[in-house]
């Protein structure tokens, strides 16, 4: 019994830990430095998604994955956002990891995605 508590907490923490990878940001910062455009914001719902609608001035991962540093800045600091579909959604993890790869540090997630986004009023550009 004492193994199988210790099993499911190890696990617990694993989830934890993966979970929290990359800090959340609220849709309301986010809207905030969209407007500013100071921050770098990727889309990483798939294009059909994307030209639905996504944050205004948001990348489409799956249009500049294959070419992603050309697309991001300089600075390795810049302020990187990743968000997919919904708290659920684990999608942003490839582009937020595709920017860590590429060396940048500060990488957030916009857990509530684009469907926290709509829920919360905000607007949406549509893809060309």
């Amino acid at each position: 019994m004492k193994q199988i508590i210790a099993l499911l907490v190890t696990a617990l923490v694993a989830v934890s830990a993966y979970a929290s990878e990359f800090a959340d940001i609220t849709v309301n910062d986010v809207n905030t430095l969209a407007a500013s455009k100071s921050a770098v914001i990727i889309d990483a719902n798939g294009t059909d998604s994307y030209n639905v609608g996504h944050v205004p001035g948001a990348l489409n991962f799956a249009a500049i994955k294959e070419n992603l540093a050309a697309s991001l800045p300089q600075d390795k600091s810049a302020l990187i956002i990743a968000y997919c579909g919904n708290p659920k959604c684990g999608a942003y993890l490839r582009a937020a990891k595709a920017a860590q790869k590429l060396g940048y540090t500060n990488i957030k997630h916009m857990s509530a995605g684009i469907a926290g986004w709509k829920e919360a009023g905000m607007k949406t550009e549509p893809g060309s």
